[in-house]
């Protein structure tokens, strides 16, 4: 097995406050925030072993920018999942392809009480005042981004038993408010996509009823529409209540169905229009709007949902064959005509897609996707190069070191810019040769590198994260 897999899929061994990393390079002076990663701190608890890249037990670790000096600090994500963990050195909350060792008390207690796990690992999002830490589940956790320290937990939905969240909320700058879509379980299932504002409680905008639920990770927001991607990889919700499997492992891939899009207004919340396309299935949205009376809906995308069995780490040991990355498409939907057809976009296949979200977010103007990706000629089981997709031009740039691993690019503007790739894109970096891990920080216009600042421990291979930038 490569050692950048011991590391990245390994434990981190301590929780740091460091004030200051020394920095090779030069950090841009008005870079003022923090940016915080969200992922597993392990993968192993006492004897127990998780099974899948998307289980394990939550870590968050801030980079702390200011007058170009950067500070870290990593946590473990406070709440029960973790806690019990700890105190038992046993997994004991199911998670998204690993369950705990149960025993038939265990198993029909699930029937009326399902142990889904607490330990909120996918992302990092401001909603209002308040900063969450995101998972598929229903809880999230409210922390303190300063100290790490969890606060309370979160739900966008009473049923706090009976649903599942997408981690991928969407903000409208000119309502000033968020929106998130739970899937909530039941005889006749619904999606529902959520209104959550500053102090109110979530308000319920549109809801779909389905007999089968789909897996989804992401959902779509154009000015006037809501999109809900039904991919054909589903499940009847009633089976994972009684199922001796793992969450994921109950859903089935059903090409026959095709994926139904729906169209929801965003003004009335009914569905306008429901489509039918040819199968496929996708992790992330993009972006989507709306232009000449079409709907635009960028994603990344793969023929099947195949892509999640080769997260689990026994098939990511192996290394037997090169991991699939999704292909930027973009779906052009005419609404009167009512037709879906979509192009690929850039050749460079991508993950884990980023933009500038704060500014462009609904709108046709954005060019430049950020990710990760596999170099095609140094194909291997997980990620090893960033990407940069001119989606306009449609060509691409690459940063790739043979031995680093990158996560996650987040694209960091420059105030008052001109350009729109005026700014920088940050990433943590495994380096196997020396076992531990760095922040990259690289021109965004052409992906040279401007500065990388090491911590003395291996960061695990993450998901997604924040950039919170301060006020001046």
């Amino acid at each position: 097995m490569r050692k950048a897999y011991q590391l990245g899929f390994g434990t981190t061994g301590s929780e740091l406050n460091l004030e200051k990393l020394t920095i090779r390079g030069k950090l841009p002076d008005w870079l003022h925030g923090d940016l915080i990663r969200n992922g597993p701190g392990t993968f192993r608890v006492g004897n127990d072993q998780y099974r899948h890249w998307f289980d394990g037990l939550a870590m968050l670790h801030r980079f702390s920018f200011d007058s170009g000096e950067l500070a870290y600090r990593n946590r473990f994500l406070d709440c029960k999942a973790y806690r019990e963990a700890m105190d038992t050195k046993q997994i004991r909350y199911s998670e998204f392809a690993t369950d705990p060792r149960f025993s038939l008390a265990d198993r029909l207690k699930m029937i009326f009480q399902s142990p889904m796990t607490d330990s909120a690992k996918v992302n990092v999002a401001r909603i209002g005042k308040k900063v969450l830490a995101l998972s598929e589940t229903s809880k999230q956790i409210q922390f303190d981004p300063e100290t790490l320290e969890s606060i309370a937990e979160f739900n966008y939905d009473s049923q706090i038993n009976r649903h599942v969240t997408t981690v991928h909320p969407q903000y409208d700058r000119l309502k000033n408010c968020d929106y998130n879509m739970t899937t909530r379980f039941n005889r006749i299932s619904r999606y529902r996509i959520l209104q959550v504002g500053e102090t109110r409680k979530p308000k319920l905008e549109a809801s779909i009823p389905v007999s089968e639920i789909s897996y989804m990770h992401s959902f779509g927001m154009s000015p006037n529409y809501f999109i809900v991607t039904e991919f054909p990889f589903q499940v009847n919700p009633l089976q994972i209540l009684f199922s001796k499997k793992p969450f994921i492992e109950n859903f089935k891939w059903r090409p026959e169905r095709g994926t139904r899009i729906h169209i929801i207004n965003r003004e009335s919340g009914s569905v306008e229009k429901t489509l039918l396309s040819d199968p496929f299935f996708s992790f992330h949205h993009v972006n989507a709007f709306e232009e000449d009376g079409q709907l635009l809906m960028d994603m990344v995308c793969y023929p099947d949902a195949e892509v999640i069995q080769s997260f689990y780490l026994e098939r990511i040991f192996k290394e037997d064959q090169a991991l699939q990355v999704g292909e930027f498409r973009r779906y052009r939907i005419n609404l009167k005509e009512e037709t879906i057809s979509y192009e690929v976009r850039c050749k460079e296949g991508l993950e884990l897609p980023r933009y500038d979200e704060g500014a462009l977010s609904m709108s046709g103007a954005y060019r430049y996707v950020y990710g990760v990706g596999v170099h095609k000629d140094h194909p291997q089981s997980f990620y090893n190069q960033l990407v940069k997709l001119d989606i306009q031009a449609q060509t691409s740039l690459t940063w790739y070191h043979e031995g680093c691993y990158p996560g996650e690019a987040v694209f960091i503007g420059k105030p008052g810019r001109a350009s729109e790739d005026d700014g920088v894109v940050v990433s943590v970096i495994l380096d196997e040769a020396r076992g531990n891990s760095f922040l990259l920080v690289l021109d965004a216009s052409d992906l040279k590198e401007l500065a990388r600042a090491e911590v003395p421990h291996p960061i695990l291979f993450g998901y997604h994260g924040s950039y919170l930038g301060k006020a001046e």
